[in-house]
């Protein structure tokens, strides 16, 4: 066989299996390729959530959320005495659980009826003298308040010069006071030379009865250079500048911060068959804020 008929017999069968691995080709089922992946957006990161103390056009420079097991040191002192407390009242202070304490998540101060070294009622009173004072900004806290003739709960502050310039040129700003004889006021006042006690400078503001006792509601104000506003949930009722004291004004300095539950005094009257023991003040929390 000469070599030209070779090749073309190469090239017939080169041919004839190009055709059958065609065809093969044909038949064969097509290997499945992989779905495609949608990708996954990319989550947004999820914001944190805005603290319930945060307050448009202030900074928290102090809080107690009464969150602990018991009264932070570091925070209040708890008086002790019963010594009238230049108002008559009846009770002794102390610092006992029975009086003073946490609980759930509130300070409850809580004002019983028992003899106590001399006195026939006992309650607490605590304070941030020489722990935290401050000049200037917004004090508020959420209170429950108690009821009844003779029962005087109050959130105040002193002038932190008191142990060197005596009430009243010390100063007192009281930011929520109200006695059981009224159940439906609330009073807010200042205490200077020349206006203190009965010539105190304030105002009062008036809710239905017993939602002071039943319900929660914010004690606040807002102090600046030549001005204090008060407030309760955010409705301010009272305002006073320098001009309106018959009296030096003596509120620009640090200040320190009081809550007090008492029995008695000169301006609440006196427990009588009417008043229920015991009685609570219950506070869920204390906050200041002072300008950016």
């Amino acid at each position: 066989m000469d070599m030209a008929l070779k090749n073309k017999l190469w090239l017939r069968y080169c041919f004839g299996l190009s055709i059958i691995l065609l065809v093969l080709a044909g038949c064969a089922v097509p290997a499945e390729l992989p779905p495609t992946l949608t990708p996954e957006p990319t989550p947004e990161p999820t914001p944190e959530p805005t603290p319930e103390w945060e307050r448009e056009g202030w900074t928290l420079i102090w809080q107690d959320e009464f969150d602990g097991a018991e009264l932070d040191p570091s925070r209040w002192e708890a008086e002790i005495g019963g010594h009238g407390w230049g108002n008559n009242e009846y009770q002794f202070y102390t610092n006992r659980p029975e009086n003073v304490r946490l609980e759930e998540g509130h300070l409850v101060i809580e004002a019983r009826d028992e003899f106590f070294i001399r006195r026939h009622y006992t309650s607490g009173r605590i304070k941030t003298q020489g722990l935290f004072s401050f000049t200037y900004g917004r004090v508020e806290a959420r209170m429950k308040l108690p009821f009844g003739q003779g029962i005087w709960p109050a959130f105040w502050m002193l002038g932190e010069d008191i142990g060197t310039n005596p009430w009243p040129s010390s100063g007192e700003i009281d930011i929520m006071e109200h006695i059981g004889r009224e159940p439906r006021h609330i009073y807010g006042t200042v205490h200077g030379p020349g206006y203190s006690g009965s010539g105190g400078v304030g105002h009062f503001t008036t809710f239905p009865d017993m939602t002071l006792s039943e319900d929660f509601h914010v004690y606040a104000i807002e102090w600046e250079p030549e001005e204090i506003r008060w407030y309760v949930d955010d409705e301010q009722f009272f305002k006073l500048t320098p001009e309106q004291v018959p009296g030096e004004w003596v509120f620009d300095k640090p200040f320190f911060m009081l809550i007090n539950l008492a029995v008695g005094g000169y301006w609440p009257g006196y427990p009588d068959d009417s008043t229920v023991f015991p009685q609570f003040l219950t506070v869920d929390y204390v906050r200041v804020y002072q300008r950016p």
